[in-house]
């Protein structure tokens, strides 16, 4: 089939109306020392936040990999991706890690490298974006969709998500249950004996919350400007397009299981804007993937093989403090990375 071209806008922006595949009631995300997202609309509107955008974009990412067979789902077959080995066993790859090339298995392992010199990146002179973003594309063009923030070769080198999501519920309501954790064998607790809940024993109680909504709705935005601003060519840009429609689409088709206690369904996904706009179905588009992935390979930009192997060095462990390991002392220490608090979601 002839894939359409990209829309002539500088966005594309889809919606889709979710509801729960059974009963009424949802459990949303749920955030460290908060909890559920909930807030108000200048109206007094209750609304709550049910699938961040950060959570959006590793389900859509998710869409994209095979958990059974261990690789590409079928229609992708031929995209570049790099997996990271240790001691000759396959350990992770760069569209499961949550930062993409910029993952610390990555960053720590001879492709980190080749990668630095592909974007040839030099202190004090303008960033080349160009070569920037070939180099991106060699290695795993998912990043071009996704972002990243290559802030262990240079803190400039960071790209913005050209696809994003999120799910809102509207006029929600709190569901307010529980349950009891029993313990058959010793009901009660004991601290002086240790078999306190923090061990695992006795009968522990616990409250839950879960919601119920007049609406749930999952909206997505794709920056076709920032796509065309890649000046990869049209193969490139038709293979980005399918690729984001493939990831979308899908999502809303199998990947909507969010929770054990949130299974939603999706109906008809709507185009808000460009006004007019039809796309593509789902069969059409995972149809069309390889002839464009083929196209695009054509370009000489993806590595060959697409699949890089980056062999991950783990660091060092630390000096230990007896005697014995005094000849460790001259050790070369292991290569330093940022603190964990440091590392931001690409596109943040």
């Amino acid at each position: 089939m002839t894939f359409p071209k990209l829309p002539d806008a500088p966005r594309l922006l889809l919606e889709a109306d979710l509801r729960p595949v059974q009963g009424t009631r949802f459990q949303p995300t749920g955030f460290p020392d908060l909890g559920a997202a909930t807030y108000r609309l200048a109206d007094t509107t209750e609304m709550l936040l049910v699938e961040s955008a950060q959570s959006v974009a590793n389900r859509l990412e998710a869409t994209c990999w095979d958990e059974a067979e261990g690789r590409l789902v079928a229609p992708l077959h031929g995209l570049p991706y790099v997996e990271v080995v240790r001691d000759g066993k396959v350990i992770t790859n760069s569209l499961l890690e949550a930062h993409r090339l910029n993952s610390a298995y990555i960053e720590r392992s001879d492709v980190a490298t080749a990668l630095a010199h592909d974007i040839d990146y030099k202190k004090d002179e303008p960033l080349d974006r160009l070569r920037f973003v070939r180099a991106l594309c060699k290695y795993d063009p998912h990043t071009l969709l996704h972002g990243v923030f290559l802030e262990s070769i240079a803190g400039v080198l960071r790209l913005p998500r050209a696809l994003g999501g999120f799910i809102e519920a509207r006029e929600v309501r709190v569901v307010s249950s529980g349950g009891v954790k029993n313990d058959r064998v010793m009901a009660g607790k004991d601290e002086a004996a240790g078999t306190t809940a923090k061990e695992g024993f006795g009968n522990v109680p616990f409250h839950r919350d879960e919601y119920t909504a007049a609406s749930i709705t999952a909206y997505f935005n794709l920056d076709l400007d920032q796509i065309r601003s890649y000046r990869l060519g049209v193969d490139l840009e038709q293979c980005l397009y399918a690729l984001a429609l493939f990831k979308v689409q899908r999502f809303l088709a199998r990947g909507l299981r969010l929770r054990t206690a949130c299974d939603l369904e999706a109906g008809e996904l709507r185009v808000t804007r460009p006004a007019g706009l039809s796309l593509p179905s789902l069969a059409a588009v995972t149809d069309a993937l390889p002839g464009l992935i083929t196209a695009a390979a054509r370009t000489g930009i993806f590595a060959d093989p697409p699949i890089s192997r980056a062999v991950f060095q783990a660091p060092r462990r630390g000096k230990a403090k007896d005697a014995d390991s005094e000849a460790a002392s001259d050790d070369e220490p292991a290569p330093t990375g940022k603190k964990p608090g440091s590392r931001k979601k690409a596109g943040q």
